[in-house]
């Protein structure tokens, strides 16, 4: 019997001692168990976090060394011998890679075993891998003290021919050190509040194991980094595709099992679908380099007609696959890589498709907040301007939860103008929660501002009072010491609907990524007064103003139309698909014309060290 630990970490960005020391610390607490571990396995990037953009310069460092400081944490922890695998940013031959490193800690045959460099650099979406780091070109197994295993990295295991690889070679556990940030919040149909994404690696993981009759052992990060969610979830499947054990979500753990590395041999009698394709495999080989030949469509085509492939016609044998083009070095099968293009045909407008698991996204939203300010930017309060509408009223109950409602001031800032039921209605939130409040009236800073200059007119008005109200927040965040919270939507970021350099203005956001009809969906579940949810929207900038009227799109049709647009799909499938086109024209036409307020100001680049452009770190390092 082998156990295995997952170590189920929540690295600080950046600072690589003192991530070791916590490695050090489950070194510790693993060698504490009844039955210690002969395998710790601990995620990708786990002592520096994942998302460091141009500090992997500063933050690789080569396997020898990482091997010493390895040595040494597990000889203070006084854990037993073990061997560890775990994910981190390698200095090698002049290169940086994505590598995940095997050793033997403790014991005469002390040492590094293997060093896997990632092949699939994921470069799309949130990621940006090929930026900076270099491209792995082998995926090998190797021997253990307890048997044969191999290293793959996140992407890797979902290209279905690594895994494939690594069993061929003789793989019996395959360890998967990932850093893999959360998505969806769409229900799921089981009462487990974990994202969409984490059922989708439970299932890859298990179909890699029954199909190779192989163990997985899968380390996840968990933490926030820059917004985006490391939630955990670190599973062990066994060889009939089984779970055999599954990590929590949002915390750190340490996740052990034992398994029956005897138990391969009995599957794979059950089931011999590796010793199915070990016998096909000479000719799938062949047919592989074959397939991977840029212009071979057509001769796959006569191929498929009936007739013998011109190898085999001519009576020559199929090449030895260990001479064949190496579907372990994909960068030589030079793949088409395919970004999102436009969707083709009509969306399905009959699904809920922005229906949310309310359970799950105040989890994940509080748990947000706790890692951002407190853990990644050392706050123990929050500052928020309650305005008496529903996104602030949202943020406030989050908030309330996340750092205590002691913890939070709430901020009225009435103009002489200002609407009275706001005022109550923030009040409503206040004594709701118990949270700390003021009141300051910007109606003469206002005033002072709109004399000062001559000549106003009502929108201009607005934006003074917007940003007169973001002056007073950032005061009394430093004052209090306490981190300003932003209140804005998705919706209305995406459709410019905020004063720029005031709403965006702080440097936190909670609900940033919920459309509008979500935030009213979450403040219901939460617990926020119905008179506040279910009240017209509004800026309470000018007198009558509602933000429906101004937008001339309801939030309900609105948030949809910009779901499917971002998606993918025309405007004119949309028309087709049953909104009008008035109704989408308005959307688009704010879409496209206000990606300027969601970015920072335009600077004239004329060095090689730009910020934001060459000079590359993210908010969190």
């Amino acid at each position: 019997m082998l156990t295995v630990s997952l170590a189920q970490l929540r690295p600080r960005k950046g600072r690589y001692a003192e991530n070791l020391a916590r490695l050090g610390e489950m070194f510790r607490e693993a060698g504490r168990l009844p039955a210690p571990p002969g395998l710790v396995v601990a995620p990708e990037s786990a002592l520096t976090g994942y998302f460091l953009e141009g500090g992997v310069r500063d933050l690789a460092l080569e396997a020898e060394q990482l091997f010493d400081d390895l040595a040494r944490v597990h000889r203070e922890s006084g854990a037993p011998d073990m061997d560890v695998a775990l994910g981190f940013y390698e200095r090698h031959s002049n290169h940086i890679y994505n590598s995940a490193l095997y050793a033997s800690l403790g014991g005469s045959d002390a040492g590094i075993r293997h060093v896997h460099r990632k092949v699939f650099l994921p470069t799309y979406g949130v990621f940006d891998e090929e930026r900076f780091v270099a491209a792995g070109d082998s995926v090998q197994a190797f021997d253990t003290r307890w048997g044969r295993a191999a290293l793959l990295i996140c992407e890797d295991a979902w290209h279905s021919i690594v895994p494939t690889i690594a069993a061929l070679d003789g793989a019996e556990m395959l360890i998967v050190p990932s850093a893999s940030p959360a998505r969806g919040l769409q229900p799921s149909g089981e009462d487990d509040e974990r994202p969409a994404s984490i059922g989708r690696w439970e299932r890859i993981m298990q179909d890699i194991s029954g199909e190779h009759g192989v163990y997985v052992a899968l380390a996840h990060l968990v933490g926030f980094e820059g917004g985006k969610a490391f939630v955990g979830g670190s599973l062990i499947t066994g060889p009939r595709g089984n779970l055999i054990v599954e990590g929590p979500v949002f915390e750190e753990a340490l996740i052990t099992a034992s398994i029956d590395l005897s138990d391969i041999a009995r599957v794979r009698a059950e089931m011999p679908l590796l010793a199915d394709l070990e016998a096909r495999l000479p000719m799938l080989a062949g047919e592989l380099a074959r397939a991977g030949q840029p212009g071979d469509a057509a001769a796959r085509g006569s191929s498929d007609l009936g007739g013998a492939s011109p190898t085999q016609g001519s009576g020559t044998p199929p090449p030895d696959p260990r001479l064949a083009a190496s579907p372990s070095r994909p960068a030589q099968v030079s793949p088409s890589r395919t970004r999102r293009a436009r969707a083709v045909g009509v969306p399905n407008v009959t699904d809920d498709v922005l229906e949310i698991d309310a359970p799950l996204a105040r989890r994940w939203l509080v748990e947000f907040l706790r890692d951002e300010l407190t853990r990644r930017r050392g706050f123990e309060k929050a500052v928020i301007g309650l305005s008496g509408g529903v996104d602030s009223a949202l943020v406030a109950y989050l908030a309330a939860e996340a750092l205590g409602p002691a913890n939070v001031t709430a901020v009225r800032m009435p103009y002489r103008t200002s609407s009275a039921e706001s005022l109550e209605h923030a009040q409503l939130v206040i004594d709701a929660l118990g949270i700390e409040s003021r009141t300051v009236d910007i109606s003469a800073a206002v005033d002072g501002v709109v004399a000062a200059i001559g000549d106003t007119d009502p929108a201009r008005k607005g934006n003074i009072m917007a940003r007169c109200r973001m002056i007073v927040l950032f005061d009394l965040s430093a004052k209090l010491k306490a981190l300003p919270l932003g209140t804005g939507n998705k919706s209305e970021r995406l459709l410019g609907y905020f004063t720029w350099h005031a709403d965006d203005s702080p440097p936190v956001n909670p609900i940033g990524d919920l459309y509008k009809t979500q935030v009213w969906a979450l403040a219901r579940y939460v617990g926020v007064p119905a008179l506040i949810v279910d009240k017209p929207a509004t800026a309470d900038l000018i007198h009558g103003q509602t933000d429906e009227a101004d937008l001339g799109v309801s939030y309900a049709r609105g948030d949809r139309i910009l779901h499917f647009l971002l998606s993918g799909y025309t405007a004119e499938a949309l028309v087709t698909a049953g909104f009008t086109a008035a109704e989408v024209e308005a959307v688009r036409r704010r879409l496209d014309s206000t990606h300027w307020k969601r970015r920072l100001p335009t600077v004239a680049m004329v060095s090689q060290t730009a910020i934001g452009e060459w000079y590359l770190r993210p908010v969190d390092y």
